[in-house]
């Protein structure tokens, strides 16, 4: 998913370029005024041939209005050529020096872009609008910088505090499986144990992409997928909805885990918001433009288009936000579009016009970040 508004068609213009263009054409406009009003005053002045004050002199032959207005419209052209001349070249070179913080301001945005944190723009001179820019700018990455790493710190705790009672349980399940009698029920806990672990793991990757990316490796999504659908038929049983699966061979990278969580979010959000006799329809395959595609479709309440757009909120279900049969708490698709998001894929959530939902993630071959 991509939060970036769409750009609008058209020729790319820098803003250099419209202040020039902007800064030519007042000159222009100026001149022009200058010189009609020029024109103006010409046009008092008598229209029959001047002479001089002296009888003596005979030799001089002063120009009459007509000629003065026609030599002033030629002289007119050429000081509007040369005004546009000295508006685009001073201009040129007026508007690169006052836009010149702007590009320190635009190269630190592109590389916080990439993920620096601690790259700062410090712009020195006078307490302009873009000196205050620049200083709030820095002040924002200050506070994200900090927010991070109390989120790094968080992680880095709550991987600790979670993994040592799954060890513990991992330890007692693997004692109690030495007993020759041990009850076939250990062999269940053992693995839910071990997914447990696997599970706490990936959900600490999430909040961060290059630990995602670290864990990535290639494999066909088509079988998280198939682990998902066989995990929920009992599921599907208990609640009467007739789930179908339509499998082909859909080659991604990515984290294991994480696209395991995908499929199974995905698979039992079409149970949970189901009816009794419906159906739900899993398909996952490779698209026309190589990418893999995982798509559920199920029958449902009829939602309405704002609804689905907010569903991918956290702890917002179709129905509200409240918890209903014990069936979750509203964050499934809230994980959903995160996974997605750090595999760079793309998630469409769609109603259904006789009710229920269609939900499509596109995941490309080879993941990047976003």
């Amino acid at each position: 998913m991509n939060g970036a508004p769409p750009r609008r068609p058209g020729l790319p213009v820098s803003a250099r370029l419209r202040l020039t263009l902007g800064y030519a054409a007042f000159l222009v406009l100026s001149g022009m005024a200058v010189l009609a009003g020029v024109y103006i005053v010409v046009r008092y002045l008598p229209d029959y041939p001047l002479t001089t004050a002296d009888p003596s002199v005979t030799h001089i032959n002063i120009a009459s209005r007509g000629e003065i207005v026609a030599a002033l419209v030629d002289v007119t052209l050429w000081v509007l050529a040369a005004l546009a001349v000295i508006g685009l070249s001073g201009g040129w070179f007026l508007a690169g020096w006052v836009l010149r913080p702007l590009h320190r301001i635009d190269a630190a945005v592109r590389a916080v872009a990439t993920g620096r944190l601690d790259h700062r723009i410090r712009l020195t001179g006078p307490d302009d609008e873009f000196r205050r820019l620049a200083d709030a700018f820095d002040h924002m990455l200050d506070r994200l910088q900090d927010a991070f790493a109390v989120q790094e710190r968080f992680a880095a705790n709550a991987s600790h505090e979670l993994r040592t009672p799954l060890a513990v349980t991992a330890t007692m399940l693997d004692v109690a499986r030495r007993d020759p009698g041990h009850d076939p029920l250990i062999d269940r806990l053992s693995e839910v144990n071990a997914r447990a672990v696997g599970l706490t793991e990936a959900l600490l990757r999430l909040a961060d992409v290059d630990a995602v990316t670290a864990a990535a490796r290639p494999l066909d999504l088509a079988d998280p997928v198939r682990r998902a659908v066989a995990e929920a038929r009992g599921e599907a049983g208990r609640r009467g909805v007739d789930l179908r699966l339509e499998a082909s061979p859909a080659p991604v990278t990515g984290d294991p885990e994480l696209l395991l969580r995908l499929a199974d979010n995905l698979v039992r959000n079409t149970l949970r918001h189901n009816v009794r006799g419906g159906t739900a329809t899993v398909s996952v395959g490779r698209a026309p433009d190589g990418s893999a595609v995982l798509r559920t479709d199920n029958t449902g309440p009829v939602l309405a288009p704002e609804t689905v757009a907010r569903l991918t909120e956290p702890f917002l279900r179709g129905e509200g936000r409240t918890r209903r049969d014990g069936g979750g708490h509203g964050l499934g698709l809230a994980l959903v579009s995160r996974v997605v998001d750090v595999h760079g894929g793309t998630l469409r959530l769609d109603p259904r016009p006789g009710g229920g939902l269609t939900v499509a993630v596109a995941l490309p071959v080879r993941a990047h970040s976003s």
